[in-house]
């Protein structure tokens, strides 16, 4: 069975229990990989969370019975995983603009959310350049802000945290900075079903300034792949090919630690900008 099968295959058992609860563990068993490395392969496919496509189908399907039927409020809310009428509210204006006793009145704008269907595309033409490398643990130090991943908003927001960054904070960092990668990072750790904290940081064996945070990063197998291009377009790019292209036919698969930016110095608006994507794997 190939990918597409698999993603498809995963769709359908979501659409069969959009009424009950969904199995994370299950979904990853469906399609050989661990539930993170399916939910960050999800978010780069598709663009959204898994728990975002989830909870948008569920509230398609709430506003259909809502229109086409009679039953309470209240079951309904708790047929898609609501535990109280006022949380199934909320959620039901955010996404239709309306609540859900106004859904019922005829001539009422809706919002749908049609499932989701895989089919296949041609990939893999364009090289991808990588290496294996062994590396003890290490520490990085710096600032960090979470980031949701609900609807491309950590594309947004991580440029912004970089434009946001002060020169002086910047220099300081690079002075911080003596172990390998070297210079400034940029460190996506703790990951959520909706989001992550992202750390421009440095690594370091240098003590951490009180203005700083740290964070210790575990003796881990990485692949480091390289990217050339403006950035943020370049990164951006070789994070969907590696989650969609060479995990799911490395033999690899995620390991519990943060990933890493590495950047070069020099103009990182270049074509010919040279970065790197740290993942930590292991072995399937």
């Amino acid at each position: 069975m190939n990918m597409i099968e698999y993603m498809n295959d995963v769709v359908n058992y979501i659409e069969e229990h959009l009424d009950s609860e969904i199995d994370y563990g299950h979904i990853a068993k469906i399609t050989c990989s661990s539930q993170y490395d399916f939910q960050r392969m999800f978010i780069f496919v598709t663009g959204t969370p898994l728990s975002e496509y989830i909870r948008r189908r569920r509230l398609t399907l709430a506003a259909c019975e809502l229109q086409g039927s009679t039953v309470k409020i209240i079951d309904i809310a708790l047929k898609y995983g609501y535990q109280s009428a006022d949380a199934f509210a909320r959620a039901f204006h955010n996404m239709h603009g309306i609540t859900p006793s106004n859904a019922r009145n005829k001539g009422i704008t809706l919002t749908s959310y049609s499932r989701i269907a895989f089919s296949l595309s041609i990939k893999g033409v364009i090289a991808m350049n990588y290496k294996i490398v062994e590396k003890e643990k290490f520490t990085v130090v710096g600032i960090k802000e979470f980031t949701s991943t609900i609807d491309g908003e950590n594309r947004r927001n991580i440029p912004q945290m970089w434009r946001n960054l002060s020169r002086e904070r910047y220099e300081e960092l690079m002075r911080l900075s003596n172990a390998e990668p070297s210079g400034v990072l940029g460190v996506c750790a703790d990951m959520y079903n909706n989001g992550f904290d992202y750390w421009i940081a440095a690594a370091t064996t240098n003590p951490c300034p009180s203005a700083l945070s740290s964070l210790d990063i575990p003796a881990s197998t990485w692949a480091i792949f390289e990217a050339t291009g403006p950035l943020p377009d370049a990164l951006q790019e070789l994070w969907t090919r590696i989650y969609t292209e060479w995990l799911p036919a490395s033999g690899y698969e995620h390991a519990p630690a943060p990933e890493i930016e590495w950047y070069s110095e020099g103009d990182s608006s270049s074509d010919s900008y040279k970065s790197e994507v740290w993942i930590p794997v292991v072995k399937k």
